[in-house]
């Protein structure tokens, strides 16, 4: 999402009207509701509630009745995907964090995750949220606040240190590479990836992908998520549509081929790119995920 000058540390903002979020969600609802029955879901049940099973025996000739058949109402409860919600103090959600401003009692103002390196040092985010472009110094005011919930920083206050984005990015803002990494110094003698874990670094997995959101808009002390697929905005861009995604959310990781076994990852895209990220609250895009985002990995890496 959009930010002002990252050398003024202005916080995000985002341009263009906010539309209303869950109109899907209460479409799934209103199926649910047609099909159960008065005492059924009402149209006031939360949407952060787990997709009810699909019926069968009586339940299901009612639905017959009301024109759902098993396929339809399948179909109408998928639609529930790019729904937004808090999200979950999980092990996966732990390694993402807010980007503050000094400290923690500062603004958060973007996004960051943790991804898998040798010194298992390493964040990911927007290239927006560290550097401005023209001016091209990068900034070393910010810390990175993995689980950040409420005031509370369970995981520790994390100091960036050297930063990594990609030239044409420092010189002129190329939207095509709005993407960082960033080293975070240790605390108590550990490394983030030792505390938390790391997610994978994806390049090059195509445009089509189940992915899973999650950031921190300024606006909140909560992070949200939404789970949707990728589409192709451009063979540079990537594009979603999921719902509440405002200022403070650039550098926000698209996460994919999720291992419940181990709570991992594979990052393939940030908030960011287009229009930094989005000029409504509803559709986000990334940067794609190709050999020069590779490059910037292997460099970053080896400068830690």
């Amino acid at each position: 999402m959009i930010i002002g000058s990252a050398a003024s540390g202005e916080r995000e903002r985002v341009a263009g009207m906010k539309r209303s979020a869950g109109a899907t969600a209460l479409l799934a609802t209103a199926v649910l509701a047609a099909a159960c029955g008065p005492s059924g879901p009402t149209g006031g049940e939360s949407t952060t509630q787990p997709p009810a099973s699909l019926p069968s025996g009586a339940l299901a000739s009612r639905i017959g009745e009301h024109g759902w058949n098993r396929d339809r109402l399948r179909a109408a409860l998928g639609r529930r995907a790019g729904t937004t919600h808090t999200a979950l103090p999980t092990p996966l959600n732990s390694r993402v964090g807010a980007v503050f401003t000094h400290a923690a009692d500062g603004d958060h103002f973007c996004t960051a995750s943790v991804v898998g390196s040798p010194a298992r040092n390493l964040i990911v985010t927007a290239a927006h949220c560290l550097v401005d472009p023209g001016i091209g110094t990068s900034r070393t005011d910010l810390v990175f606040v993995p689980g950040y919930r409420s005031g509370d920083a369970p995981s520790g206050v994390w100091p960036l240190g050297t930063v990594t984005v990609d030239p044409s990015w420092r010189t002129r803002g190329n939207q095509d590479l709005d993407v960082a990494f960033a080293t975070v110094q240790p605390q108590n003698g550990r490394q983030v990836q030792q505390v938390l874990g790391a997610n994978r670094l994806g390049t090059n997995r195509g445009y089509t992908l189940p992915v899973k959101v999650t950031g921190y808009p300024s606006s909140s002390d909560e992070p949200i998520t939404c789970t949707n697929t990728t589409v192709q905005q451009s063979p540079t861009q990537l594009r979603i549509d999921c719902p509440d995604y405002t200022g403070g959310t650039s550098g926000s990781p698209w996460v994919t081929e999720l291992d419940p076994s181990t709570h991992t990852g594979t990052v393939v895209g940030v908030i960011g790119g287009y229009q930094r990220g989005g000029d409504t609250a509803d559709i986000s895009y990334s940067s794609y995920f190709g050999d020069r985002v590779q490059m910037l990995y292997m460099q970053a890496s080896q400068a830690s």
